[in-house]
């Protein structure tokens, strides 16, 4: 005997069970034996079925009878509807939670959003660095190559990704590159190389200096797990234009690789200001690695990087630490 499969939709959301009146119907034969059907008591409610996924609908009705499981579907009939109309639907049904027992349709439309796994943004760090000399600084020695802070500044620009493994850790990771200015406290100082290594001299010209520093580039990678006490509302940055609520840690690795270095001097010579530049390596490490801290509230991170490797290649320069501070957004 050709079993027979029924579907039977009635589109009355006051009205639990089919009235008495008559009703139209539509019937769909599918394959040989089965049936669709469906039931409209209220020619207004074609208007509403237009809003609903009936392949969703379908596929879910089909899996059950694959696993040979007869119970009427057990879904919330909001689930069905397309994403653009769920709001559309609930205000001209006017359903409330109390008279459907389903949660609002916006709060789910929402947390679908947030779920998003994985987002990406535009960040920059912008700060200050420095270095140190066997745990520290330079300026207690009177060193030549001692930093001025203010004007040393660092400078990052990162394609950041963020995927969440769970509402209160997610994975930050990316790259882009950044810039490394040392800006020396002597503005006299020179920097020169031969085959043995790099010097710092103070220059004997008669000019008066204003300025002279030494710019690293880099292309940088890093892998940073954060735990979120505000949940997955935080946002990559402020460009992508959601809250971010809670404070939030990490602390991660990242790598770089040097693919510029120049230094710099600022003098004037008969009132005129000039500028020297010279682009060489220095004997500055090609790799850089180190580890990254980060510290965040609300709408406000802030970032502390500390290079493990040496500044300089060993023998060839001062045994010196890079580090950096400031500002991420």
């Amino acid at each position: 005997m050709k079993k027979i499969l029924f579907l039977l939709i009635t589109l009355t959301p006051a009205v639990p069970t089919l009235a008495q009146d008559a009703t139209d119907t539509v019937v769909i034969k599918v394959g040989d034996g089965s049936k669709v059907i469906f039931a409209i008591k209220d020619k207004k409610d074609l208007e509403t079925m237009k809003k609903y996924n009936f392949q969703k609908l379908m596929d879910d009705m089909i899996y059950k009878l694959e696993v040979r499981d007869s119970s009427r579907l057990n879904k919330l009939s909001s689930e069905f509807l397309k994403k653009d109309s769920v709001k559309e639907v609930a205000s001209n049904n006017e359903v409330t939670p109390a008279q459907t027992n389903e949660p609002p349709t916006i709060v789910t439309h929402e947390r679908k959003y947030r779920g998003r796994r994985t987002r990406n943004s535009f960040n920059m760090d912008l700060g200050i660095n420095n270095y140190i000399s066997n745990g520290q600084s330079p300026s207690q020695s009177n060193s030549l190559y001692t930093v001025h802070p203010w004007g040393s500044w660092y400078v990052a620009l990162n394609s950041i990704y963020r995927t969440r493994m769970s509402s209160k850790f997610f994975l930050e990771w990316g790259g882009g590159v950044s810039w490394y200015n040392f800006k020396f406290e002597n503005s006299q100082v020179v920097m020169t190389k031969d085959d043995n290594g790099v010097y710092f001299n103070l220059d004997q010209r008669n000019y008066n200096f204003t300025k002279s520093k030494l710019t690293a580039t880099f292309v940088n990678v890093s892998v940073v797990p954060v735990i979120d006490f505000g949940g997955n509302r935080r946002k990559p940055s402020f460009f992508d234009g959601h809250g971010a609520s809670g404070f939030r840690i990490g602390l991660g690795p990242y790598t770089g690789y040097l693919i510029d270095s120049y230094t710099k001097q600022v003098h004037t010579e008969d009132g005129d200001k000039k500028k020297e530049v010279h682009h060489d390596n220095y004997y500055l490490t090609n790799l850089r690695y180190g580890v990254r801290l980060q510290v965040g509230f609300n709408d406000v991170d802030f970032f502390f990087n500390y290079d493990i490797n040496n500044l300089f290649v060993d023998n060839k320069g001062p045994q010196l630490n890079a580090f950096s501070f400031g500002i991420s957004f």
